[in-house]
C-alpha cells in the first residue's frame, strides 16, 4: 500500500498530461484506492494526499487541474483547506469538488461557501465522480483560456461577486494593478481570529465593492460604466461588465497617468511638482480636501501651496486659476 501511494503521488508522467491531473485528499486508504483505480483508467494522472497539511502542500507543488476534497478528516477538514487553497493565488484557480457523507443543507452551503464548485455524496461512485470531474476540467479550461487572452491582448480582468464583494479570479495583470494602487492587502488578509498568516479569501476593496453593488442594482444595465480610483499621478479606471456566470461581473481595469499634464504644468506656470499637482485638481474642480486625500497631506498644507500658486499664475481664487490652466493646455486637462 505504502508502495502505491508513494506512486500516485509521483505520478505526475506525460500518459495523464492530456486528460488531467487530480488530487485526490482522503483520509482512508480504501476511498482513495477506489477513485486512484478509476481515474487511472480514464487516463488521468493521480496524486493522492491523507491530510490537510500535505493536501495543500502539494496542491502547492504540483498544481493540479483539479482536487477531489474529503470534507470530513481528523485535524484539517476540507472546508479548511479548500479555503487555504482559495486565499493562495497560485492555487485559487483550482476547482475544488467535495466529497460527503453529509448531504444537509448546511453542509452543502458550507462546501461552496468554502470555494467548491460541486460535491459528490459517499459512498462515492467512481463512474460519477469521473463523469462530474470530466465536466468541470472542460470549464475550467476555457475559463483559464479566457483568462490568458485576457492577458495577451493587455486586459486586466476580475470577475466579481457583487453580493460579498470576493474575486472569483483575477488576470496577473490585474492583480499587479491592484496591488499598484491598493496595497499588499489587495492579494488578501489573515483570517480573522485565527492568529495565523494564512490569506483569507481575496475581497475586492470596499469601495469599489460599494459601487459595483450599486450600479448592479440599477435597472438601467450598467455595462461599459466606470469607476475611478486615484493614486498620486496614477489613475486606474474599472469599467463594469456582465459576465457569463451568474451573479458574477466582470471587471476590465485600465491605468492611466496625469504625469504629463502635471508636468507641464510645472513647466509652464514655474511650479514645485507638488504645486502642479495641486493646481492640476484644482483645475478640475477638487476641493483642498479631496486634494488633501489625494496626496496624502492636510488641507491646510494644501491651502498654502495655493497660496503660492495664486501668487506665481497672478490670480486670487481657485477659479481663476482653474480658467488659467484650462486656457492654456486644454488637451492636457480634458483627461478625466
Amino acid at each position: 500500500m505504502a508502495e502505491w501511494m508513494q506512486a500516485s503521488t509521483d505520478g505526475a508522467t506525460a500518459r495523464g498530461e492530456a486528460a488531467g491531473v487530480v488530487l485526490i485528499v482522503d483520509d482512508i486508504p480504501d476511498n482513495l484506492a477506489v477513485l486512484h483505480d478509476a481515474l487511472d483508467e480514464s487516463g488521468y494522472t493521480v496524486l493522492v494526499a491523507t491530510d490537510g497539511a500535505s493536501a495543500i502542500a502539494r496542491a502547492a507543488q504540483a498544481l493540479p487541474d483539479i482536487v477531489l476534497l474529503d470534507a470530513l478528516m481528523p485535524g484539517m477538514d476540507g472546508f479548511e483547506v479548500a479555503r487555504r487553497l482559495k486565499a493562495d493565488e497560485a492555487t485559487a484557480p483550482i476547482p475544488i469538488v467535495f466529497m460527503t457523507a453529509l448531504t444537509d443543507t448546511e453542509h452543502v452551503l458550507a462546501a461552496f461557501a468554502a470555494g467548491g464548485v460541486d460535491y459528490v455524496s459517499k459512498p462515492v461512485r467512481p463512474r460519477e465522480v469521473v463523469a462530474r470531474i470530466a465536466a468541470h476540467l472542460q470549464s475550467a479550461r476555457h475559463a483559464r483560456q479566457a483568462r490568458n487572452a485576457l492577458d495577451a491582448f493587455g486586459h486586466a480582468s476580475i470577475a466579481l461577486r457583487p453580493a460579498d464583494g470576493r474575486v472569483l479570479w483575477q488576470t496577473p495583470l490585474a492583480r499587479d494593478l491592484m496591488k499598484r494602487h491598493f496595497g499588499a492587502g489587495a492579494a488578501g488578509a489573515p483570517i480573522a481570529g485565527t492568529g495565523s498568516a494564512i490569506a483569507a479569501p481575496l475581497h475586492a476593496p470596499a469601495s469599489l465593492c460599494d459601487w459595483v453593488r450599486a450600479r448592479v442594482t440599477r435597472t438601467d444595465a450598467p455595462e461599459g460604466d466606470t469607476w475611478t480610483c486615484v493614486t498620486g499621478t496614477q489613475r486606474l479606471h474599472c469599467s463594469l461588465h456582465p459576465a457569463s456566470a451568474e451573479d458574477e461581473w466582470l471587471l476590465v481595469l485600465t491605468e492611466s497617468s496625469n504625469g504629463a499634464a502635471i508636468e507641464a504644468l510645472s513647466l509652464q506656470f514655474r511650479l514645485t511638482a507638488r504645486e502642479a499637482e495641486v493646481l492640476y485638481w484644482v483645475a478640475h474642480g477638487k476641493t483642498n480636501r479631496d486634494i488633501g486625500d489625494i496626496l496624502g497631506t492636510r488641507p491646510k498644507t494644501i491651502t498654502k501651496h495655493l497660496e503660492h500658486v495664486f501668487e506665481k499664475l497672478g490670480v486670487e481664487t481657485r477659479t481663476a486659476a482653474a480658467a488659467r490652466v484650462l486656457g492654456t493646455l486644454p488637451e492636457l486637462m480634458r483627461r478625466k
